[in-house]
């Protein structure tokens, strides 16, 4: 594939032309274009180069894409390249990003040091897109130092960037009690940092008491093998006057380094790598018994038969698998 050599050579080189085109070639969802888009992956992986993997999740009005904006560009005023992969909510009409955060941080999108993407979530449930592991993949061939996933921010379920990443940031706003009480504890568990974003002005006290009310909460989480006492922790930052965000970076570092020396970020990257394997395979696997010739009508039968509660989903799924079975000409394995 003379094409594909040639858009790996020119991400691997750190075209930003090419690199936007590789994106584009692995979210489509083209049976031809995903073929391709795995002889890209496959070519890259070649380069072995990693970046600090950094995840970013908050409430809409958190202020996530200033506080990416802010501490992007104190990153590469460092001398840092950073990717920010925004993923957007869909569009049900076009099935395009809805927002652009691209529009939201101008600093960065006019900075050769930086690359933004948004992304749409393509009603993915978790907070991503369905193609976020494989963006990040590409942008860490292209040789950046940092690639941040800012997830869409539509509720408390946004956890699966941290199977996608190496450290795990969620941002709240200043305010406690009931805040607090409405922080699930799933995404609480997951989360290496909390910052509290608009710590300044008026704000500045309540966001010192929020942080103080989530630190505590914080400590009645088991701390997790190889990170450095005080960790989770919550910090209190300003994206609009750069407060806290120096020391935001550097409870960043120090957790990572930390996990570099115990191997724990090793361990963390091939559980990630495992959960792409099986994601794909069971994507795969459906998509096969989908456009499996023959099975399309005891597909579109029992469907028909769920919905109108002729049969239940557990039935229908045994049904199913008892269909592509005797189709594949194996004998259907045993119900669990």
């Amino acid at each position: 594939m003379a094409e594909v050599e040639t858009l790996a050579t020119g991400v691997l080189a750190g075209e930003r032309r090419a690199l936007s085109r590789a994106i584009t070639l692995i979210e489509s969802a083209r049976p031809e274009h995903r073929e391709r888009a795995r002889a890209l992956l496959d070519q890259l992986a070649g380069a072995e180069r990693s970046a600090l993997r950094i995840g970013i999740s908050g409430a809409p009005g958190v202020g996530k894409s200033t506080f990416l904006e802010a501490f992007g560009l104190a990153r590469v005023a460092e001398g840092q390249r950073l990717a920010v992969l925004a993923v957007d909510p869909s569009s049900p009409v076009s099935g395009g990003s809805i927002l652009g955060d691209k529009t939201r941080m101008p600093g960065l999108g006019r900075s050769e040091a930086a690359f933004i993407r948004p992304s749409p979530s393509s009603a993915t449930l978790g907070g991503v897109a369905r193609r976020t592991r494989e963006a990040i993949a590409v942008c860490e061939a292209a040789g950046f130092d940092l690639v941040m996933v800012e997830t869409v921010g539509v509720g408390q379920s946004e956890i699966m960037v941290a199977d996608m990443t190496d450290i795990f940031v969620v941002l709240l706003s200043p305010g406690g009690g009931d805040e607090l009480q409405g922080v699930k504890r799933g995404i609480m568990e997951m989360a290496d940092l909390l910052l509290i974003n608009k710590a300044d002005g008026a704000l500045a006290e309540i966001a010192e008491r929020t942080r103080a009310e989530y630190a505590g909460a914080l400590h009645l989480f088991r701390r997790r093998a190889g990170d450095p006492e005080g960790y989770p922790m919550a910090r209190t930052v300003s994206a609009q006057t750069g407060a806290g965000l120096g020391e935001a970076w550097e409870a960043i570092r120090a957790l990572d380094a930390a996990r570099r020396e115990s191997g724990a970020r090793a361990a963390r990257r091939r559980a990630q790598s495992l959960a792409w394997f099986d994601a794909e395979a069971d994507g795969a696997m459906i998509a096969r018994l989908k456009a499996a010739p023959g099975l399309e009508a005891a597909w579109r039968d029992i469907r028909t038969a769920v919905a109108a509660g002729e049969m239940t989903a557990g039935a229908g799924v045994d049904a199913l698998l008892a269909s592509a079975a005797q189709h594949f000409g194996r004998k259907p394995p045993d119900a669990p």
